[in-house]
């Protein structure tokens, strides 16, 4: 306990501890007379007494009063508590505690796992802002480097094309690694990646080569979220847990499409890229805060948690030969996964109507997705003659309803599987990157060919919308398959 002896003009006090802070709090001036100050820190809580005489007892009163009906009885952000009268400066003193509750970081009492899906939503957040940003940035763009419809299509496209390589390694390392550490070295990757754009743009091979890398970053974000998904979360909460953080893709979009046009028209196309990129970085740093400690995997809360106690003690022999046992488990995993590849049985995969369904509804609905995304903004601005925050914000409106009706079907989703009724989930992200490839570089190339825009973006978009829809429902299933070879 720190003693200090003081006046009542006025003073302040350290929180949190007695030794070292920034913040303060301030007492303004009630009397002359000298108080007793009595500190009582802890780690996250700082309880202290103030005595005084029963004049300056009167004027607190007096000033809760009339502090009191707008502030609950708060003064100076101080709750003032009576308590029982007792000696210290004799009979005409009594004993004030003022308790001063400072937690710091402000989200330190919140459980692990939803720390890692709210950092992981705001990654996806900043993910599709990188991606979105070309969207708006290629009008000028194309205007200062004299490109066509057909180069300004190959330019968005290749982000796709590290997008698509990287879906399946991607689940491979989160497999090795875990999904945490693959996720965070992704954002690192692709925020450079994107703050390069700028210094490359004069260069096409450059250009090409760090979209690529903007999409090999996020294409390995998805089974990283995936795999934190299921090391952190019950089964219960994984439907509403999957929608917020997938749900961050189009918030991002959104996020993206309203401010790269303010930031354009007043810095150029160039700060875009340089401060979305920061951002990436800024994330990566921030992660680091979390803390070192890791949520237990949904499935071994049972088994891991009492070894930790246990291991506590260990000696230095038993720490290198737990160091021989991680060589070991990591040549045992990737035998585990050449075997595991070995084992799938393709033949049977492919030939079930279920798959096949899966697979071509997503790739029809990231058909449609994807180019529109990189296609509106400049259909807007070069046909209906908007400027670029009007061609931008326009474009917001596919991507907003995709956040509105993610959140419901998350909520009916968990509802159905509490009530047993099944449903039909599935990853096909490679396939689905397709489009991206594609559709995103043919758009272009047709519509320097038709110089039509129904013909280049609308209506494939509409066939492979309507297509998709009608496969879906005819072949899906929720039913489990059998995938087990017959010959």
């Amino acid at each position: 306990m720190a003693k200090f002896t003081t006046r009542l003009d006025n003073f302040c006090f350290l929180p949190h501890n007695t030794s070292s802070s920034q913040s303060s709090i301030f007492f303004s001036r009630t009397s002359r007379k000298n108080l007793h100050l009595e500190l009582i820190p802890s780690k996250r809580r700082l309880n202290f007494k103030v005595l005084c005489s029963i004049k300056d007892r009167e004027n607190v009163k007096n000033e809760v009063e009339k502090v009191g009906a707008s502030s609950g009885g708060l003064v100076n952000g101080v709750r003032v508590e009576e308590l029982d009268e007792k000696g210290g400066l004799g009979r005409e003193s009594a004993s004030r505690e003022a308790d001063f509750n400072f937690v710091w970081p402000p989200w330190k009492n919140i459980p692990q796992r939803y720390k890692l899906i709210g950092t992981t939503s705001l990654a996806f957040v900043i993910c599709n802002m990188d991606k979105v940003n070309l969207s708006v940035a290629i009008i000028p763009m194309s205007h200062q480097f004299g490109w066509n419809s057909s180069v300004a299509g190959l330019v968005q496209s290749s982000f796709f094309w590290g997008y698509a390589l990287s879906q399946l390694p991607g689940g491979w390392l989160s497999k090795l690694f875990g999904g945490r550490k693959v996720i965070e070295i992704g954002v690192l990757a692709w925020s450079l990646a994107t703050a390069l754009v700028p210094v490359l743009a004069g260069f096409m091979p450059g250009l090409l080569l760090s979209r690529i890398l903007v999409g090999i970053g996020e294409g390995v974000s998805p089974s990283a979220a995936t795999d934190l998904i299921a090391r952190s979360i019950p089964l219960e909460e994984r439907s509403r847990a999957v929608s917020f953080v997938f749900g961050g893709l189009s918030v991002g979009s959104v996020t993206g499409l309203l401010v790269a046009p303010t930031l354009i028209q007043n810095f150029g196309w160039e700060s875009v890229f340089y401060i979305f990129g920061l951002l990436g970085i800024w994330w990566y740093s921030g992660f680091h805060f979390l803390g070192e400690e890791q949520a237990l995997d949904a499935v071994e809360v049972e088994h891991v948690a009492p070894l930790r106690s246990a291991n506590q003690n260990k000696s230095w022999n038993d720490s290198l030969k737990e160091l021989d046992g991680m060589k070991t488990s990591w040549n045992n995993t990737l035998e585990e996964l050449r075997v595991s590849l070995k084992d799938v049985p393709w033949k049977a995969f492919f030939r079930s109507p279920a798959v096949w369904a899966m697979i071509y509804a997503h790739f029809c609905g990231s058909w449609g997705h994807y180019t529109c995304l990189s296609w509106l903004p400049t259909f807007f601005s070069e046909e209906l003659n908007l400027n670029l925050r009007e061609a931008a914000w326009v474009s917001i409106l596919p991507p907003l309803a995709s956040v509105f009706v993610t959140s419901i079907a998350a909520q009916v989703a968990d509802n159905l599987i509490a009530n047993g009724v099944e449903t039909t989930t599935g990853i096909t992200n490679t396939v689905g990157a397709v489009p991206g490839i594609v559709g995103v570089a043919l758009t272009g190339f047709l519509l320097d060919s038709t110089h039509s825009w129904g013909v280049s973006l609308f209506a494939p978009s509409i066939f492979f919308y309507l297509t998709g829809t009608v496969v879906w429902l005819a072949f899906a299933s929720s039913k489990p398959q059998n995938f087990s070879e017959s010959d």
